[in-house]
């Protein structure tokens, strides 16, 4: 009997394994934490369940989250090495945005004040990074996942007055942000990919007037590498330094074996392996790159993820034929 109340605490508690994944993925903005985090909520629930089965949501919801915001006092706790940046999740057109429910069972949208594809946009992300671990619970619950104030009490054991202090605080954090927001729309979509392609054709032809025509003139190229492997551990910052940084970049690795673009968190991101470096085990073999436009189309920002962990489970662009045997 006791084998098969597990087996049934289990298989209730699966059924809102997306949204605690999705809730995880934004609460730490890395997915392999979500994956460790959702496993462990798992565990708990079969441990020790609620006593009433239709109260496991929101135990479910309070544990995720209790463990997130411990995985996240860790980590700021901890020496980072060089800039933090989110890991990249797939968000192809054939594949449904990750951690997303669309409809309620009892009807009713689970978007909130934030689109859920924007939620789990690379700049979206990024800001939540200014948030204390129980505003961003708070404002996930809230704006995203569109909870009332009283599901959001019962969700994190807080009164409701607590819950609404905590909410209007991390909403004046993410005040920056919402001057201008980052929607996936299909045309920034589509500027994206368009300036992500121009600028990398430009640097693989060496058309350097051409590059740094694409770039604004404060232009910040961002490296996560987290000491596992070499990365810029400062923002290398400017126009013409950025483009210094990548060429000398494309001297030492050498041109991809393969790279493809795929929609990574809502936009267009450069996806590429490289080959071995039997001299120096240091150097990345994988690589995510993705630009943020300016109103006029130019490339701000530059972000470059290369720390192995933040990579997993990525689909890596397939190698060509003549390369297969390499």
């Amino acid at each position: 009997m006791v084998d098969a109340g597990h087996g049934a605490v289990e298989a209730a508690a699966r059924a809102h394994e997306r949204f605690l994944w999705g809730l995880c993925y934004r609460m730490t903005g890395v997915a392999a934490d979500a994956d460790d985090l959702v496993q462990e909520t798992y565990a708990r629930a079969l441990a020790s369940p609620p006593e009433r089965k239709e109260e496991l949501r929101p135990w479910l919801t309070r544990v995720a989250v209790n463990l997130a915001r411990d995985h996240l006092r860790r980590r700021k706790r901890e020496d980072y090495v060089g800039p933090w940046l989110p890991s990249p999740v797939d968000t192809s057109d054939t594949e449904p945005p990750p951690g997303v429910e669309a409809r309620l069972p009892g009807g009713g949208s689970t978007e909130g004040r934030y689109e859920l594809l924007e939620s789990v946009s690379f700049a979206f992300l990024l800001a939540l990074e200014a948030l204390a671990p129980k505003q961003r619970a708070v404002l996930l619950l809230r704006d995203v996942f569109d909870y009332s104030v009283r599901e959001v009490a019962e969700a994190l054991n807080m009164s409701e007055v607590h819950v609404k202090v905590v909410h209007h605080r991390a909403r004046a954090a993410m005040a920056e942000y919402d001057r201008a927001r980052c929607v996936p729309t299909r045309d920034l979509q589509e500027r994206t990919r368009a300036a992500l392609e121009a600028f990398m054709g430009a640097l693989m032809s060496g058309d350097v007037a051409a590059a740094e025509a694409l770039l604004s003139d404060d232009v910040r190229a961002v490296t996560d590498g987290n000491g596992q492997v070499r990365a810029a551990h400062v923002p290398v910052v400017g126009a013409r330094r950025v483009l210094t940084f990548l060429t000398r970049l494309m001297e030492l690795r050498g041109p991809p074996m393969a790279a493809e673009v795929q929609l990574l968190n809502g936009l267009p991101a450069l996806v590429a392996t490289y080959p071995e470096d039997p001299k120096d085990p240091l150097m990345p073999t994988r690589m995510v790159m993705w630009g943020a436009l300016a109103a006029d189309g130019r490339i701000t920002q530059i972000n470059s993820v290369l720390t192995p962990r933040k990579l997993e489970g990525l689909r890596m662009p397939a190698l060509s034929e003549e390369d297969g045997g390499r």
